[in-house]
């Protein structure tokens, strides 16, 4: 499983796209408004692709929306509202997107927002947030969006995970959506798991889905990349802060991402864990087969059985 070598950890989300033209292409990012996802967002339309932006906060999409056109007048944006914490805002942009004429198939499905807090947080519904946000959320926009996205010729879905994946080494299935609140790193460990759900989900689905034509991955992108991440938390925006001038920019973080989905040979991704615009070893929880049923199916009967997050 190789990518091509002439990017690294310093290519940019441009840098990969330079010369593609997605003309034709439909491409959905979540938590667009800024960070990573925007810039992956943002590259995205500037290749010529049509791209949803998927946004918790109205003021801050239609920002970002305005930002993207300034930068490049003649993109395809648009912004569809959307909360992953909250189940019926999901089921509400599934309705919306699944329904209209004038979107036959999704090309591409970037699952990037994420949530962490050094707090212990639940949502509305009594579900561990970052868990609910990263993993949860995404597994039921996914799975309602499913045959719009596999009407595409050649459909992927790219997991933002991250390295934090490799810890806890084990997913604990009995501590996961109500992580038990017991010391002040209790959200650092929720957002391993919740990390370790998006390796195993982009595993999983190309177990299930691959042999329709589907090509699932999963992608680190970069250390501490500069983002929104640690809002809840002055500490951990002041660490973040400090470490950014060390560690990656947004428009580089989100360069794997979208070299995985767009790259053209599908069987280079279909099933890989990528960091740096390169191919990698995930931890061996996150490569583990059974896991990744087992979480794909305890979150399925989880959704089927209480329709919540």
């Amino acid at each position: 499983m190789t990518l091509p070598s002439t990017f690294n950890r310093n290519s940019t989300a441009d840098q990969v796209l330079e010369g593609k033209n997605l003309s034709g292409k439909i491409a959905m990012v979540t938590g667009a408004n800024g960070g990573i996802g925007y810039e992956t967002a943002r590259s995205l339309a500037a290749a010529g692709a049509h791209v949803i932006l998927g946004c918790r906060n109205p003021r801050l999409g239609e920002e970002a929306l305005a930002k993207i056109r300034l930068a490049h007048p003649n993109a395809q944006v648009e912004l569809v509202s959307l909360d992953l914490a909250d189940p019926a805002s999901i089921a509400a942009c599934v309705e919306s997107l699944s329904t209209r004429n004038d979107i036959s198939q999704l090309d591409i499905l970037i699952c990037n927002a994420g949530s962490m807090s050094t707090k212990y947080l639940l949502t509305d519904q009594g579900i561990e947030r970052t868990v609910a946000v990263c993993h949860l959320g995404h597994f039921m926009l996914t799975k309602g969006l499913l045959d719009t996205i596999l009407k595409a010729p050649a459909p992927r879905i790219v997991m933002v995970s991250s390295e934090s994946h490799r810890y806890p080494l084990r997913l604990n299935f009995d501590n996961l959506l109500v992580a038990k609140k017991q010391n002040r790193i209790n959200g650092f460990n929720a957002y391993g798991q919740a990390k370790l759900c998006n390796a195993l989900m982009a595993l999983e689905l190309q177990q299930r889905y691959g042999s329709q034509g589907l090509t699932a991955c999963a992608v680190h992108p970069g250390a501490l990349v500069t983002t929104g991440f640690g809002r809840e938390s002055w500490l951990t925006q002041v660490l973040f802060t400090l470490a950014s001038l060390l560690t990656k920019t947004p428009h580089q973080g989100a360069a794997t991402s979208v070299l995985c989905a767009t790259n053209d040979n599908a069987d280079d991704i279909a099933g890989g864990y990528f960091s740096h615009c390169r191919a990698a070893k995930p931890s061996a929880e996150a490569g583990n087969a059974a896991v990744a049923k087992k979480l794909w199916d305890f979150s399925e009967d989880y959704l089927q059985n209480t329709a919540k997050i």
